[in-house]
């Protein structure tokens, strides 16, 4: 009898033990190995982003993030799947699963930086105004008492937003699905004027042609990186090490300099 109370003793104590071995094994970060599993890299993105991500005249996506993105699944030894997605839910889209990562312009911010987990900074950028090369607006002063155009749930909504006086000044903030659209705000006139990525500032007024200018004057620098789940640490990681990687062997100086005639990235400098 007395020792059936010991056995049974030494077996309630190792419960705790087990379930909390059990609990640990559960809660691993197991989100590389998910990836090598499934064998494929679900990339979410806004697919009006050029030059980072869009659609070109084949319907094909495309990009400087696409083709660094594929660069790193290649050497992952896994597909690089594009999912296009709402830019205004990119968290939500990440948080429940439907992608792997956001890898499109995303800036890096301390706010995001609560819920996201960011590698490094792979280039820097700023937020611009961009107005009609007939328009009098010289300087984001003289956009006061305007309407200016924005994608909603951008950087760019944060930069306005963020500079509250900036923001209080203007007659009203015009929140679009994407930044094409708004531009076309800003060519039919709609808009005074639309704040955005320099990067596609740049990119749309070389390929379109349309008759625009960017403000010297910038509203905010910023950074941009990819976006993982918060706990997603082993697959942040390794993305981070093969980003380092091709920044060591030279492929993403060439890949940048494919679509920016020179190297604009910042891996390792």
């Amino acid at each position: 009898m007395k020792k059936t109370l010991i056995l049974l003793l030494i077996a309630t104590l190792a419960l705790p033990m087990l379930f909390a071995a059990g609990a640990k094994e559960q809660t691993g970060d197991n989100s590389l190995q998910k990836i090598l599993d499934a064998k494929k890299f679900v990339l979410g993105l806004d697919d009006s982003f050029p030059p980072m991500g869009y659609r070109n005249e084949k319907n094909e996506i495309v990009g400087f993030d696409i083709d660094l993105a594929r660069e790193v699944t290649k050497r992952l030894g896994v597909e690089l799947v594009l999912q296009p997605i709402d830019w205004n839910a990119k968290e939500q889209e990440l948080n429940t699963g439907n992608i792997d990562c956001i890898w499109n312009g995303f800036t890096i911010t301390e706010e995001r930086k609560k819920s996201i987990n960011f590698t490094d900074p792979y280039v820097d950028n700023a937020q611009v105004a961009v107005v009609k090369n007939s328009s009098a607006i010289k300087t984001l002063a003289d956009l006061a008492g305007k309407k200016v155009g924005i994608q909603a749930g951008s950087s760019a909504a944060d930069a306005v937003y963020g500079a509250e006086a900036f923001a209080k000044s203007l007659k009203e903030i015009v929140e679009v699905k994407d930044n094409l659209t708004a531009l076309m705000d800003l060519e039919i006139g709609g808009v005074d004027a639309v704040v955005l990525d320099l990067f596609v500032a740049n990119d749309n007024i070389k390929r379109s042609g349309k008759d625009f200018r960017i403000l010297a004057e910038g509203l905010a620098t910023e950074e941009y990186g990819v976006g993982f789940r918060k706990n997603d640490n082993a697959l942040r990681d390794k993305v981070q090490q093969i980003l380092n990687d091709m920044a060591k062997d030279g492929t993403m100086a060439k890949i940048s300099t494919a679509w920016f005639a020179a190297d604009i990235t910042v891996v390792g400098k």
